[in-house]
């Protein structure tokens, strides 16, 4: 049952332009800019702020010598904000399509891997059906992008799921894991060693993403669990043409899932080194938010993505799913 004090919030006090305004401060940190983005002076800014923190009885950002910072509760108003928002907009775009045939816009995040393969094969899909669709694709770490999804930026992404927060307020439809290989360029000294083991490789160059990211923190529990120190020379990187690049021309080792060079493999220019590590990432799945219809456009791709996930992956996916 509805909460009758928050229904006469919204319906006496909340506007679009108190949403359009808590979207551009939570970007922006600064009342000035954010009245510019939303089409306000600065003081009607103020005023809509006010009137906000008033009907709630809360303090939504701090004032501070340079901005304005957001409280919790900013936080949790500058988030549902964005995501009413996207909510308006994705009615606008509806409409328009149940009116002119489907087209407007749809914005896509998705991880490194399945940005690879199984995205732009769904992407090519729903354009050779629908080319007048739009399509925004965003390639971002799982917390980047979960983040997004909740303010309404994405309408749907392919990512993990890394918190039971995030977790309550969406749908996961696991696709698989990332089970990761160490790649070396062709021709590498390690590739000639018949009992290769895990000092070897601490005494490599490597290619690892920065610390605090799943892959470096499993690499160095990985080493420690062994007794084994840290490799001393690393480049830190998750972009895979400069990956690629570093390997080909240097005996840099790296841990990839092969899907992400596999031309390069299939082609003699990179090899997979013969040592398992066990190097697995956690489900990455089709992300989409509880209780939010998606428009016709958002809702074919989500529909590609799955099939995409069942050719790709078959009974793992069937199961999973």
């Amino acid at each position: 049952m509805s909460d009758p004090r928050t229904n006469r919030f919204v319906r006496s006090h909340v506007k679009t332009r108190h949403l359009v305004l808590l979207v551009e401060l939570g970007r922006h940190r600064s009342i000035l800019r954010a009245a510019q983005a939303a089409n306000l002076t600065q003081p009607a800014a103020s005023k809509l702020l006010a009137e906000l923190e008033h009907a709630l009885g809360v303090t939504l950002f701090e004032r501070l010598p340079r901005g304005v910072q957001p409280t919790r509760y900013g936080e949790v108003l500058i988030r549902r904000a964005g995501a009413a928002l996207a909510e308006l907009s994705a009615a606008h775009q509806e409409v328009a399509e149940l009116a002119d045939g489907l087209s407007g816009r749809i914005s896509l995040g998705t991880v490194m891997t399945p940005a690879i393969g199984l995205v732009p094969e769904a992407v090519l899909k729903l354009k050779q059906a629908h080319a007048r669709v739009q399509v925004s694709i965003t390639v971002d770490t799982s917390k980047a992008l979960i983040q997004q999804l909740r303010e309404g930026r994405h309408d749907i992404v392919v990512s993990r799921i890394l918190d039971s927060e995030s977790a309550a307020e969406l749908n996961f439809e696991p696709l698989t894991d990332e089970p990761h290989s160490l790649i070396v360029r062709a021709g590498h000294p390690l590739l000639k060693r018949s009992a290769l083991a895990l000092p070897d490789l601490a005494a490599q160059a490597w290619v690892m993403p920065s610390p605090g990211s799943i892959l470096r923190d499993r690499l160095t529990a990985l080493f420690l669990s062994q007794g084994v120190p840290e490799p001393l020379e690393i480049v830190e990187t998750t972009a895979v043409p400069c990956i690629t690049q570093l390997l080909l021309a240097s005996d840099m080792v790296t841990a990839l899932p092969p899907e992400l060079v596999q031309e390069q493999l299939d082609a003699g220019h990179l090899a997979t080194l013969p040592l398992e590590l066990g190097l697995r990432m956690d489900l990455y799945g089709i992300v989409t938010r509880k209780h939010h219809q998606l428009a016709p456009g958002p809702a074919v791709l989500l529909d590609l993505l799955r099939e995409g996930g069942r050719q790709r992956y078959g009974a793992a996916y069937t199961k999973l799913g």
